[in-house]
């Protein structure tokens, strides 16, 4: 069970990568004071967490009503995650969080926008569509609840510890610098690689049944 939480946490982590969006978050809260700056971060993160056990929750049942098997899934899945460690290695998917992030500051300032909680921070920064491809990988190959609850133990965490980034921006972004982020993030894209090319050979030797 410490092994299922520990590969767990680690995708989720990797995939969420809590130190990047506490930087793409810094700039979306420059303009706001401690007090909404806190509330901002437990709104997005708690809104990312009903996002994700909602997939938990409901996620299966979808998939049948779609006439997905989870095998393809799991080839999905992986390809899908594959895809986003790509960016993280070529640095794609932080300039899209930045691209993403002005776009937001840009429209807060128009007053078309208020409130960046929701859109971009929770969706699809912190729950977007890799964080959401683990959730439904790792809930549909655990089939008994206390595996389930494992794993969404595992998303908690990881949630838990984007939101204590989210309230240290400041000190992450001083502390750690644009390199050492780069070279973190390029890091998980390898770990995150990995695990996706494992779900991708896992949906292919079910589908066919090889082994």
């Amino acid at each position: 069970m410490l092994d299922l939480f520990i590969a767990a946490f680690v995708a989720f982590f990797v995939v969420i990568n809590p130190a990047g969006v506490a930087v793409t978050f810094s700039s979306l809260a420059r303009d706001m004071d401690d007090a909404t700056r806190r509330a901002t971060a437990v709104t997005a993160v708690s809104v990312a967490g009903f996002v994700l056990v909602g997939f938990a929750v409901g996620g299966q049942w979808l998939l049948a009503q779609l006439g997905v098997d989870l095998d393809a899934f799991r080839v999905a899945g992986g390809a899908l995650l594959f895809l986003i460690a790509v960016d993280m290695l070529f640095e794609k998917r932080a300039q899209r969080r930045e691209a993403t992030a002005e776009s937001a500051a840009q429209a807060r300032e128009r007053g078309e926008q208020d409130d960046v909680s929701v859109f971009p921070l929770a969706i699809p920064l912190i729950s977007g569509p890799g964080a959401i491809a683990t959730i439904l990988l790792y809930v549909n190959e655990n089939v008994d609840w206390m595996s389930r609850a494992i794993v969404l133990a595992a998303a908690a965490a990881a949630l838990g510890l984007t939101l204590l980034a989210l309230v240290s921006t400041t000190q992450i972004t001083r502390l750690m610098g644009a390199k050492v982020l780069m070279v973190l993030t390029r890091i998980f894209g390898i770990i995150l690689a990995a695990m996706a090319a494992q779900f991708t050979i896992d949906g292919i030797r079910g589908a066919f049944q090889v082994g």
